[in-house]
């Protein structure tokens, strides 16, 4: 193993050279690059590079393959099951590991990989009767033994036969440690409903609705290691697979799996970032809209604001807009007539009845440009004859009666391009300019709504629409979540734009998104299966019941849509989950994993100075309990920034949030918006009154703030506290 990681590193330095060598070349070469010779340089240039980047893939490869076996001798399994196959006499020891290890010798498996087929024996059946399903078909039998192992550096530290009582003990106890700065991986501790979701290779839609702390995200992420690892079958790639993520925190606590699967990390992004994609214009981040949503005092102006987003994000709001690109080429796009050299070349009438007619599959903006090439070919055709009309007009100047056919030449150059310009003002479409233009008249857009049903408040809101658009007039100008969604949409459904090599797009947090952003992934990535991870108890903003998943089906459109609902949590003690299910409808309570815990503690102060001490305080409680992460839960990014100010310097508190590069470790301050699909050992939850918590809205958030916490969970007010919690 030394030998193999000495090599390894040498073959690193070996690239290093070359690369620099390369770099040398390529810096001596760049003052020619526009010398006679300069393409017989850069072709002999060219064959440095690419033997460079086949060693860099081959390096890459062997690398992920030796942290594997590395990884392997630290702990080369964690699970051995008997399994008699029937017809067979005697069962088949199977050992279970992170990764497959076979003897080169014999050909022999040695350790099974967690994805393997017959490792879902290990997760699905206790003693009895059991199956897999291998390529080969269903291969029955009977599971003999079971066997759990712990294995740290190398060194067998415990085993146990298991059965229902011991594993669950054995689950406990995993969960009783502290969690990490990152998200762990739970190969070892996969229960059976989780694993059914994770092999599954069916649906072309599977939605998980999980309550807090259900395991959701880390579902979705071992699901990607599966599907990579049925790569030779599938043939998905990392490159061919998506995570779409809340924020940019998120995305860091979660980037850490993959590779300790074993696997190349996948394309994370956030919608704000799609959004910029397409469109090439910066866009507020949503995480701005929730903050101002959960801050704002004015209920009136909160309403409008939620109804907004609601709309703008809605199905009804999609088809809206699908009529209006219908319509675009009779009612918006104005067609003009088209002259060259003084002649008419294109009337503008035929170039609207030919497009309106040439209705098909095809998105607008590619029939726009089947108009626009006849019309610049028949420029073409009658350019010779214009540029010697104009050799001759411009002969008739002296002062250009040596430069006749260059003067000509630029001047029919200046008039070919005016005259592109002039065809390209109805054949290249300003997504940014017609939706704001749909805006402006509101007979014509109650027009566009006919028999669809719109919110009461339709009025303001298109009023409200149309004072955050004048804004954005310039390219420095950040573009409103809410109208980058459904502009995005709008310049999807006209340009056609979309990812066709993404096979698969796993959605976290999928409650917090409307119709509108599952109607745009479609259209996005039209050749994907989607993951879709939810839990309507979390919602920010709105008010969410399963039909949510109804939605979800109707704007993905996949032939097979399956749902699985997980209602056990295995992250908060029986303690902190009873606490927190006081803030859900009754009908919905999450089953505890039955793990128990210290009670919930509230604390309240006379003054916010009393208060921090008592907040200090609970904060070396939990360092003397050997807690690593202890979360300071604010209402606001604002409440953080203003606690972080007040406790700074004590306590090593430190503030969290999407730009932050630290680790969530020790104390930190973090806004509950920010926290979602996070955990921590300890969360104390700040400013717990009812002037910060009141509402409906402020219960969900409570909800959210009480399911962060694994072991240990405190509240604090100045004066009483909020009357959402006693």
């Amino acid at each position: 193993m030394v030998k193999a990681r000495q090599t390894l590193d040498g073959r690193q330095d070996e690239i290093a050279d070359a690369k620099h060598e390369l770099f040398g070349e390529a810096s001596r070469m760049s003052g020619s690059f526009w010398a006679s010779q300069s393409f017989e340089e850069l072709v002999e240039l060219s064959q440095y590079v690419n033997p460079i980047m086949v060693q860099s893939a081959s390096y890459s490869r062997d690398a992920r393959l030796l942290a594997a076996l590395e990884r392997s001798v630290e702990s080369p399994y964690f699970a051995r099951i008997d399994f008699l196959f029937i017809g067979e006499s005697s069962p088949e020891k199977i050992y279970i590991g992170r990764a497959s290890l076979t003897d080169e010798a014999t050909g022999d498996m040695r350790v099974y990989d967690w994805r393997a087929p017959v490792a879902s024996v290990f997760y699905r059946f206790g003693a009895g009767k059991a199956y897999y399903d291998a390529p080969q078909g269903r291969l029955e039998g009977e599971l003999c033994l079971k066997r759990q192992f712990e294995i740290k550096n190398g060194r067998l530290e415990y085993f146990f036969d298991a059965d229902v009582q011991i594993v669950d003990e054995f689950l406990r106890k995993l969960l009783s440690k502290n969690t990490s700065a990152r998200m762990k991986t739970i190969v070892e501790t996969i229960q059976k409903d989780q694993d059914v979701v994770i092999r599954d290779m069916d649906s072309g839609l599977l939605m998980v609705q999980g309550v807090a702390g259900s395991g959701k995200t880390s579902i979705g992420l071992h699901r990607i290691a599966y599907l990579m690892y049925q790569a030779l079958s599938s043939r998905v790639s990392k490159n061919d697979i998506v995570i779409i993520s809340p924020n940019a925190l998120f995305e860091r606590y979660i980037e850490n799996v993959l590779p300790e699967l074993g696997e190349e990390n996948v394309n994370s992004l956030v919608f704000e970032q799609l959004f910029e994609k397409l469109l090439k214009r910066r866009v507020r981040a949503r995480g701005e809209h929730i903050e101002a949503l959960i801050a704002l005092e004015d209920a009136g102006r909160k309403a409008l604001m939620k109804s907004s987003a609601a709309f703008k994000g809605s199905a009804v709001f999609a088809e809206l807009l699908e009529r209006f690109i219908r319509e675009l080429p009779t009612n918006w796009i104005a067609f003009e007539d088209v002259y060259y050299a003084g002649e008419l070349i294109a009337k503008g009438a035929d170039i609207r009845e030919k497009l309106v007619k040439a209705q098909s599959g095809e998105p607008l903006s590619v029939r726009l440009k089947k108009r626009e090439a006849p019309i610049l070919e028949a420029m073409r055709d009658k350019r010779p004859a214009r540029i010697k009309a104009l050799e001759k007009a411009v002969a008739e100047y002296p002062e250009y009666q040596f430069e006749i056919k260059e003067r000509a030449r630029a001047i029919s150059i200046a008039e070919s391009t005016a005259l592109k310009d002039k065809i390209r003002a109805f054949t290249e479409l300003d997504c940014l300019a017609l939706y704001k233009r749909l805006f402006e008249d509101k007979a014509v857009f109650l027009r566009l709504a006919k028999g669809l049903e719109l919110p009461e408040n339709i009025r303001e809101i298109i009023t409200y629409t149309r004072f955050n658009l004048v804004r954005p007039t310039d390219e420095n100008s950040d573009l409103p979540y809410e109208d980058a969604l459904a502009l995005s949409f709008l310049y999807q459904r006209i340009s056609g734009a979309a990812f066709p090599n993404i096979r698969q797009a796993v959605v976290d947090e999928a409650q917090d998104y409307y119709p509108m952003h599952f109607a745009l992934l479609a259209g996005l990535f039209p050749n994907a299966r989607f993951t879709v991870l939810g839990d309507i108890d979390q919602t920010l903003e709105k008010k969410e019941d399963m039909s949510f998943y109804d939605g979800v089906r109707s704007m993905l459109k996949k032939e097979k849509a399956s749902l699985v609902t997980m209602d056990k949590s295995f992250r908060c003690t029986n303690e902190i989950l009873a606490f927190g299910a006081r803030f859900l409808d009754k009908s919905r309570k999450p089953e505890s994993f039955n793990r128990g815990g210290d009670a919930p503690e509230i604390h309240t102060a006379k003054n916010l100075l009393e208060m921090d001490e008592l907040i200090l305080r609970e904060i070396e409680v939990c360092k003397a309990k050997g807690l690593g992460s202890i979360a300071l839960l604010t209402k606001t990014r604002r409440g953080a920034q203003v606690a972080y100010v007040r406790l700074k310097g004590r306590s090593g508190v430190k503030l969290a949030l999407e730009s932050g590069g630290g680790e969530l470790t020790g104390a930190f301050v973090i806004p509950v918006f920010l926290s979602k699909g996070l955990e921590f050992d300890a969360v104390l939850i700040l400013d717990a009154d009812d002037a910060h918590y009141r509402t409906e809205d402020d219960r969900k958030l409570l909800y959210i703030c009480s399911t962060r916490a694994l072991h240990r969970l405190s509240v604090f007010a100045v004066g009483k506290v909020s009357s959402l919690i006693v």
